[in-house]
């Protein structure tokens, strides 16, 4: 079957996966954190405090997403997005009406929660339980529309401030997500795919057995990958949420810097896609090695280039690793501990993944306020992406190895 074959065959459930990735965008950092500078001016917060807040309620998001995140082993994903969207829609019209610092930290949390952690675990779990074979194909399609938000909402952003405040925005993201979001992929995702009899007969034979959550949390090799897993949503979001700092800090136009994300998202469009091929060619694992590569190369330009043109390189670099990474995390689970228990499994491991987006913001936060130079911050980063890579030469052999072992057996 063709690509575009694949794509008009189930285009249905394609789009809605990424429509769900897409509104995921309003509880993402980068989409926060556009009105971070206004927030910490009106709460009086400094970096690191408004950089704790942020901790505290990501961290708590991340608590609660292994219990919440179960429940699309239990419900439907159409039931499930009934109860997810609105409650995103709620926290966005907070977002847009709350004078309290209290509150504000129980709106971030609902923001990550539900946007951040749920609607992207919707439509990941989706893909990896309603495809196999061409799995690679389908999350890399879904997983897309995080870079569609990331290529339109910085810019919607910053010309809607134009005609309005920075809490108007938010009350209209709120409208937006009830009207339009809700109930386009609930009427989409209400259908669930069925495989056709000749995706049976070809089943992915790469899925490992089916291991329970206890199982995983047991097994040394996903600590193993957590290393690599963790260090995109760490790095990205520790950079997005200090963006207003690191324009200031280098003297940048904030539309020219908002271009970046355009450039990002595209070269995550085009990575993601060929990540897909690639993963269904040679599998999720045998890319794990390669896929931080590009981001610590970001990191250096990041550290070393300082004129706006420097956004440019490290974003295009990391549209590479995020492209590859958004791809790659869809379809390794069921690769390393099968499908049966997916919801469960992924929801453990994007709430390891929402802790590195807590705790980065947090500590690079205090960092700058104890005079540690940021961009020397992310020259660190960097190395850090290259020790992970030389990690997971081991990790993925060995899980290779394990799978052989249970198949002979």
């Amino acid at each position: 079957m063709s690509y575009f074959q694949f794509l008009g065959r189930n285009v249905r459930w394609l789009f809605g996966g990424f429509l769900l990735t897409f509104f995921s965008s309003f509880g993402q950092t980068f989409f926060i954190s556009l009105s971070g500078g206004a927030i910490r001016q009106e709460y009086g917060l400094s970096n690191g405090e408004w950089g704790l807040s942020y901790m505290a309620a990501t961290l708590a998001s991340a608590l609660t997403l292994p219990f919440f995140g179960r429940i699309v082993d239990v419900l439907s994903v159409s039931k499930t997005i009934l109860i997810v969207v609105p409650a995103l829609a709620l926290a966005c019209f907070a977002m847009g009406i709350s004078q309290s610092i209290l509150l504000l930290v129980v709106i971030i949390y609902a923001l990550r929660l539900f946007g951040q952690g749920m609607l992207t675990h919707i439509s990941m779990t989706a893909m990896g339980r309603w495809y196999s074979a061409q799995r690679g194909r389908a999350v890399s399609v879904a997983v897309v529309g995080h870079q569609g938000g990331e290529a339109l909402l910085p810019i919607v952003f910053v010309f809607a401030l134009i005609v309005m405040g920075w809490r108007d925005v938010w009350i209209s993201s709120a409208v937006l997500l009830l009207f339009v979001a809700l109930p386009l992929t609930y009427w989409l995702m209400r259908v669930e795919r069925v495989p056709s009899a000749g995706e049976h007969s070809n089943v992915n034979t790469r899925d490992a057995r089916n291991w329970t959550r206890t199982e995983v949390l047991r097994d040394p090799l996903f600590y193993g990958l957590l290393v690599a897993v963790l260090a995109p949503s760490f790095i990205g979001t520790t950079l997005f949420f200090h963006q207003d700092y690191l324009i200031e800090l280098r003297s940048w136009d904030k539309l020219q810097y908002s271009y970046s994300f355009t450039i990002m998202a595209f070269m995550t469009f085009i990575f993601a896609l060929i990540a897909g091929q690639l993963v269904d060619r040679f599998s999720a694992i045998r890319l794990l090695p390669a896929f931080l590569i590009p981001l610590a190369a970001s990191c250096f330009a990041m550290w070393a280039i300082e004129p706006i043109w420097g956004s440019y390189v490290f974003m295009a670099l990391m549209g590479v690793s995020y492209g590859f990474s958004s791809t790659l995390f869809g379809a390794l689970w069921p690769e390393v501990y099968g499908t049966r228990h997916l919801g469960a499994i992924r929801a453990i491991t994007i709430a390891f993944m929402v802790f590195g987006t807590a705790l980065g913001p947090g500590v690079t936060g205090y960092l700058i306020d104890f005079g540690i130079s940021y961009p020397l911050q992310i020259f660190v980063m960097g190395i850090y992406c290259l020790a992970a890579s030389a990690i997971m030469l081991f990790v993925s052999r060995r899980i290779e190895q394990r799978k052989l072992a249970e198949q002979a057996a």
